[in-house]
């Protein structure tokens, strides 16, 4: 059986996915908020998770970046673990390597991009 992590909204699957960044609004005061999850191997997780975040940050300066909006909270399912996310944002990579973004409605995406890249970059530097 293959591991992925799935992503709902009332009861919609929105993406099936392997890697996710999980970043919610009060990350934007605190990063310790954002969470991350791979199903792939996990040495090169950290690498994923800035390329990630990178592409999502970059995209969204050159207004290149599609933004799912999602109007309820988001259920991420990851084996027995359930995250809600009520509020901000997730990015993730799909089974088929597709990079996708899901928001709430009426967050800023800006700075929500910002403190995931942030927190990605200073995670990778760390470790090198």
């Amino acid at each position: 059986m293959k591991k992925f992590i799935l992503i709902t909204s009332d009861e919609n699957v929105l993406v099936d996915c392997v890697s996710i960044i999980i970043v919610p609004e009060n990350a934007l005061n605190e990063a310790g908020y954002i969470k991350m999850f791979t199903v792939k191997d996990a040495a090169n997780a950290k690498h994923e998770y800035h390329a990630m975040a990178q592409m999502a940050y970059y995209q969204f300066q050159d207004e290149e970046l599609e933004i799912q909006e999602v109007g309820s909270a988001i259920t991420i399912t990851c084996g027995e673990e359930k995250i809600e996310l009520g509020d901000g944002m997730v990015i993730c990579r799909d089974r088929d390597g597709e990079f996708h973004v899901l928001s709430h409605r009426v967050q800023n995406r800006k700075k929500i991009l910002e403190a995931a890249y942030r927190y990605c970059t200073r995670w990778v530097r760390l470790d090198i």
